[in-house]
């Protein structure tokens, strides 16, 4: 099976989980800066982490559907242990996808602050 430009590689392995951290970064930055020495409602820091939010979830979303066409969309099973290149493929594939899954309950779990908080207190 030839896949030229688009093989799995780490870096499509490392996409999910890099981006749930990007996120919980900024959340978590955004409202240490929101509640600094002035504490004052977290309005805006709330619609930004929403924005936030949404945008880490359809990046997760996207490397998601690449990672399902790199399993070869479910036709074989794991273990995907063989020393062939389509192997590697499908189990570079079958590895994001459950990081994709580990991630986006991540993103979800880093923003659950924002819902209940509304302000520093």
């Amino acid at each position: 099976m030839v896949y030229g430009r688009d093989d799995a590689t780490l870096w499509t392995l490392l996409t999910p989980p890099t981006v749930w951290a990007l996120h919980f970064l900024f959340a978590y930055v955004a409202a240490a800066m929101a509640c600094g020495e002035t504490p004052f409602a977290l309005g805006p820091v709330r619609v930004a982490i929403g924005v936030a939010t949404a945008f880490a979830l359809g990046l997760i979303a996207l490397a998601w559907r690449q990672a399902y066409r790199h399993w070869g969309r479910g036709a074989d099973r794991p273990p995907h242990d063989a020393p062939t290149d389509e192997d590697r493929q499908r189990f570079l594939g079958f590895a994001t996808l459950l990081l994709c899954g580990l991630s986006a309950v991540a993103v979800v779990f880093s923003a659950l602050p924002a819902v209940f908080l509304s302000d520093c207190r």
